[in-house]
């Protein structure tokens, strides 16, 4: 992963035209618990410093146009991004068009980026454990038509921090029996579910093999990462996706 204190590229082999990152929490313009790169709207923070964090993001990471922002309500729903594109609803956003940035913001759930190995078609993936249950994963790759992809996990909670009841083992072992190696047992009904593996399972259920980065943990990271579970209220990080 190469990386420095204001963003973090993805280290994968996707081809010359495709353009991705995931930024830090530092270098910015908010506050306080949103100290100080935060990108996102809707958890508190003063909305003309997040405006000011977006130009800063725009500018620091070269971007072609404004990102595509979703409402992020933890579905399993997949967009085309288009230009101009107001805020739809929806946990990910996938194109075949040049110029256009596809975007998710997090702060200890999932993303995940996906780039087709023609360098034609591109996605961004908001995946907390809710949208990986309800298959937000397989939504946007089935959208993508193909599943010849490039796939890059980036920073969410480590697996040694994501405590979970019995009842979500239970939901995703009911869905299939390969997700029950992605939870270790901690004390009586609470189990530590590895996030990265549940992402890599689904791929692999899929017939993806070409996937990197699920090496980070935001929550213990704190100099880097926003994390909900650590310090809520907190600002969210932005992992972005574009070709040329």
């Amino acid at each position: 992963m190469n990386d420095n204190k204001l963003y973090l590229q993805p280290n994968w082999p996707a081809p010359a035209n495709i353009h991705a990152a995931t930024t830090c929490r530092n270098g910015g313009f908010s506050q306080d618990n949103y100290a100080s790169f935060n990108l996102a709207m809707h958890v508190g923070d003063d909305p003309i410093l997040v405006r000011q964090n977006r130009e800063l993001m725009c500018s620091l990471l070269q971007l072609p146009s404004e990102p595509v922002w979703l409402n992020q309500v933890h579905s399993n729903i997949a967009v085309e991004a288009e230009s101009g594109l107001q805020t739809p609803t929806a946990d990910a956003s996938f194109t075949a068009q040049p110029g256009v940035v596809c975007v998710v913001l997090t702060a200890d759930c999932l993303p995940v980026l996906a780039c087709s190995r023609d360098g034609q078609k591109i996605a961004a993936i908001h995946a907390g454990w809710r949208g990986l249950l309800d298959g937000v994963i397989t939504n946007t790759v089935q959208k993508l038509e193909t599943t010849d992809v490039f796939i890059w996990l980036g920073p969410a909670i480590g697996p040694l921090q994501f405590e979970v009841g019995s009842e979500v083992r239970s939901a995703f072992i009911n869905k299939s029996a390969v997700y029950a190696a992605a939870f270790q047992p901690k004390a009586e009904g609470k189990w530590l579910a590895d996030i990265y593996r549940l992402a890599r399972s689904e791929l692999a259920m899929l017939g993806i093999y070409d996937v990197y980065g699920g090496d980070c943990c935001t929550v213990t990271d704190k100099e880097r990462f926003f994390s909900y579970r650590r310090d809520n209220p907190c600002g969210r990080m932005a992992t972005l996706i574009w070709r040329d």
